[in-house]
């Protein structure tokens, strides 16, 4: 398959960092790590608020649609934000979409009642779905692929914060000024982004002649919908073989045909299938989705089990990935440098899917007597892994298109990696519940089903409360549920390291190409 992007038409609009404006471009920098910090951020602050909501807004039965609503809105957006941003200009696309997450933000905050409340978490995921596209892209069009190594670290930081920092933030907000600045918390922020991105970002004019896909937004975003609610609901809202789950599916697959068919019809697609053609996008985007498939899983069931097993405290969550996290951290960092310097690729997402495989499966070993020094080191074999991963999955496929297909390459991964995420809650989650309630069947008997019938995930009050024989067989059942979900994890694993196998290192464009005049 022809890799685009590899010739000169390529490299026009490409802005130069080193040179002409590199104060500019740290300042701009700065302004997007603070967007994508927001879009990460979110999700983890306000889930450490949600019993404090519930207490004041009621609406227990609805709980789950206030990050089901964000994460819909997000998911089926994000494609349509990279597309406006290569028709009309990243700039304003990008600025209206922190707008949009800030009125999401400020109206979730005034929230009198939990309709309302989910209503505007879902105007938050709208903007939230421009915001790390629009991070992606921006930097896609300022920092060629051959300089862009640099700034890895610099998101991979942003990533960790967000995962150990969310909940310690979020706890220490909702306690001392109330649930409603977990989204307030948004506003001074995103007002800076907009500051500096208003002041200093400067990139090529654009005005599209075509018009927007609508046709092809619609089948998308419905396609979309129907996945994540598939993902979402199936086996804990609905029976997994239940008619609501059957027909989400149903109008799922029919919408995402009827959207492929029409892409190669419409005179400005949202998805251009052109760019599946480059051999390196298209496994990219099945290494992206398996990436978020493990990374997803992991987060959710790892604290899971220290705090059901280890007997790790709730309290600093967050902490207790930090070996993970960490790993993922230095290794990104390394694998920016090493590719910078050297222009070389290929040998990190081998490395990186082989090391999450490895990883995930001394995962999958764990039980009731492993130590945390132990696990901790499981963890940071996975961080690793993900760490070579993360960002050369978005810097290659960037590196696999032409410039005026920035937008749809970065929303398409991100998409991708949305998409997964969704997948290995779903599918690892349904694996860990079915095995968690077997066990514990064995084990305790009536008393066993009894205690996990509602669910297989128990907080630290409803731990301690049960009888001693109760909770060990509690703990032997999580050690199998976590045992099962991570294998499931390290055969996915696999399939990534298939791809990676396949990846052809094309050379990085490099960062000669002249800074536009035109300029918004």
């Amino acid at each position: 398959m022809a890799e685009a992007g590899a010739g000169p038409g390529a490299e026009q609009g490409a802005a130069e960092v080193e040179g002409k404006q590199p104060r500019s471009v740290r300042v701009v920098l700065l302004a997007l790590m603070i967007a994508m910090l927001l879009a990460m951020l979110d999700n983890m602050i306000v889930g450490t608020a949600m019993p404090t909501i519930v207490g004041e807004l009621g609406g227990l039965e609805h709980l789950s649609w206030v990050v089901t609503a964000y994460t819909l809105a997000t998911a089926a957006s994000t494609p349509i934000w990279g597309k406006l941003g290569d028709m009309y200009g990243r700039k304003g696309v990008f600025m209206t979409s922190i707008v949009l997450f800030l009125i999401g933000s400020a109206l979730s905050g005034m929230a009198q009642d939990m309709g309302q409340l989910i209503g505007f978490r879902a105007i938050q995921g709208l903007g939230a779905g421009g915001l790390m596209v629009g991070v992606m892209a921006i930097i896609g069009d300022l920092i060629p692929p051959r300089e862009r190594g640099k700034y890895q670290g610099m998101m991979a930081g942003v990533m960790a914060l967000a995962m150990i920092g969310g909940p310690l933030v979020g706890g220490t907000i909702t306690d001392h000024w109330g649930w409603r600045w977990s989204f307030y918390i948004n506003l001074p922020l995103g007002v800076v982004a907009l500051i500096a991105i208003s002041a200093v970002l400067h990139l090529p004019r654009k005005r599209a002649q075509a018009r927007i896909d609508y046709l092809g937004a619609g089948l998308l975003t419905v396609g979309i919908t129907a996945i994540v609610l598939v993902t979402t609901w199936g086996g804990t809202e609905y029976a997994w073989g239940s008619a609501m789950i059957m027909e989400l599916i149903g109008i799922g697959v029919a919408s995402l045909v009827g959207f492929l068919f029409w892409q190669t019809k419409a005179a400005a697609p949202v998805v251009p299938l052109h760019i599946f053609r480059s051999g390196n996008f298209s496994l990219m985007s099945v290494i992206g989705f398996i990436a978020g498939f493990v990374m997803f899983g992991a987060v959710l069931f790892l604290p899971l089990y220290q705090q059901s097993v280890q007997g790790a405290s709730a309290t600093n969550s967050g902490l207790l990935l930090l070996p993970m996290l960490g790993a993922m951290l230095v290794t990104s960092m390394v694998a920016g440098r090493v590719t910078t310097n050297t222009g070389h690729y290929k040998a990190f997402p081998i490395v990186g899917s082989a090391l999450m495989a490895v990883g995930l499966y001394l995962l999958s070993l764990m039980d009731t007597d492993t130590s945390r020094l132990t696990s901790g080191v499981y963890m940071a074999v996975v961080g690793a892994g993900m760490g070579c991963l993360m960002q050369i999955t978005m810097l290659v496929s960037q590196n696999s298109v032409e410039m005026k297909d920035m937008g749809v390459a970065s929303s398409t991964t991100t998409l991708f990696r949305t998409l997964g995420s969704s997948f290995g809650v779903a599918i690892m989650g349904a694996l860990f519940n079915s095995r968690v309630q077997d066990v514990m069947a064995e084990r305790a008997g009536a008393l066993g089903s009894k205690v996990t019938e509602q669910s297989a995930q128990l907080d630290a009050a409803s731990l301690a409360k049960l009888p001693v024989a109760a909770r060990e067989a509690y703990q032997h059942a999580v050690s199998a549920g976590t045992h099962s979900a991570f294998l499931l994890g390290a055969v996915v694993a696999v399939v990534a390291l298939v791809a990676a196998v396949f990846v052809k290192e094309v050379p990085l464009r490099g960062g000669s190409a002249p800074t536009p005049t035109e300029t918004v």
